[in-house]
């Protein structure tokens, strides 16, 4: 469809400005990182209007292409099979050889995989472990890419996070390279797995960017913790942080691209019957989120200049230089709000929809039978994608002829 294998009609779950992935996407790009192509989208279904969504291109093989050429590598969409769960695979933390033992990444593999394909990615991992000659393993310059926008979004719903999940990771010759995907809480929304979340943005605006996970979730990521230890690549971190707030925030890009988002798009939301926010406050989450970055690119230019290394130079928020206090969590986007809200419904309403399905899938159409059709994948907050079971027929308890 369009040059792409499939897309996903993204929500903006816990983001009334519409602009959370949008804005994440954009920068991805301008680093030169790859990413997915995503474009608003005004969406009728027979008629009905659906309201407005992003739309998202699902990295698959027209994704791969596009981006890696025809000899592309392997590409999966990692996440944690159980909450509770060590996901050691999913921190790409090496183990042994064993291949059941990377059950999470290879049960996540976009493309068919063969044993050379399993082989030649846990090499590569053993490889990050020993923290020596990376470049045989890793994509380095474009992984530093990556994780100087990770960072400055604050997202904790990544590979930094506590919770270990949500991101790509692509392997092609035996070198790694992980992706952008999913950045609805980035901007420090996400709190599962914090047993007491912060809710101070000028703590987060001026959050470290060289140690931007507590000590012991990095020492339990590799791909960060053992690449910083590296001088030189750290260095060159630093040197492309410098060139993000310079190029896409100091000169005033980014207060212009942003303005520009909230003119294309402010018509389509006023009228939305279906959106889960007034207008009046999508105006006031797209100043909250222009707002929060500014400071943020403020924060991380302090870091630079004064070469803060960690959170622990600092007693307290107000020994920041760099004050959000206007900006709260609530105003950011709070997820634990959303059970509470829809415990106890009578029926399901569009607003609700757009609250409780986090993204639909749409996969291109198939001839099955001599007939076309569509699968639409729908991913529920939280939960994810399930199996919805089809209802066995009741079988018949007597031999009367059913009227």
């Amino acid at each position: 469809y369009y040059g792409l294998d499939k897309f996903s009609l993204d929500a903006s779950f816990r983001d009334n400005s519409y602009m959370k992935t949008w804005i994440v996407y954009d920068m991805m790009a301008y680093m030169g990182v790859p990413t997915p192509l995503c474009s608003y989208v005004d969406v009728r279904v027979n008629g009905e209007d659906w309201g407005l969504f992003l739309a998202i291109e699902e990295p698959e093989e027209a994704f791969a292409r596009k981006n890696f050429g025809r000899d592309y590598g392997r590409l999966y969409k990692l996440d944690y099979s159980s909450l509770n769960a060590e996901n050691a695979d999913v921190a790409l933390r090496y183990t042994d050889d064993a291949f059941e033992n990377y059950h999470n990444i290879f049960r996540n593999g976009k493309f068919d995989l063969s044993n050379a394909d399993k082989r030649r990615l846990i090499s590569a991992l053993k490889v990050l472990s020993t923290g020596e000659d990376l470049e045989t393993a890793i994509y380095v310059d474009e992984v530093l890419r990556y994780y100087t926008v990770q960072v400055f979004v604050v997202n904790m719903d990544s590979y930094l996070g506590r919770i270990v999940h949500t991101y790509f990771l692509y392997e092609e010759n035996g070198l790694l390279q992980i992706l952008p995907r999913d950045y609805n809480l980035a901007f420090a929304t996400y709190s599962l797995g914090m047993p007491d979340p912060i809710n101070n943005a000028t703590l987060y605006v001026n959050y470290p960017i060289h140690t931007p996970t507590e000590g012991e979730v990095m020492l339990n990521r590799p791909l960060y913790h053992n690449l910083m230890n590296n001088s030189t690549y750290f260095a060159k971190y630093r040197a492309y942080f410098d060139q993000l707030i310079s190029g896409y925030f100091e000169n005033g890009y980014f207060k212009d691209f942003v303005t520009k988002a909230c003119t294309m798009i402010a018509p389509y939301v006023e009228r939305d019957a279906t959106a889960f926010c007034s207008y009046e406050d999508f105006l006031f989450r797209v100043d909250t989120i222009r707002d929060f970055c500014l400071m943020r690119a403020q924060g991380v230019r302090e870091h630079l200049e004064k070469k803060l290394w960690d959170a622990s130079q600092r007693t307290s928020a107000s020994s920041f230089s760099v004050s959000a206090r206007k900006i709260t969590r609530q105003s950011r986007g709070l997820m634990e709000q959303l059970a509470a809200r829809y415990s106890n419904f009578q029926e399901l309403e569009a607003a609700m929809v757009n609250e409780l399905i986090k993204k639909m899938v749409i996969h291109s159409p198939e001839k099955i039978g001599g007939k076309k059709h569509v699968t639409i994948e729908v991913c529920f907050i939280y939960v994810g994608k399930i199996r919805i079971p089809l209802a066995k027929p009741k079988l018949l308890t007597d031999t009367k002829t059913p009227a």
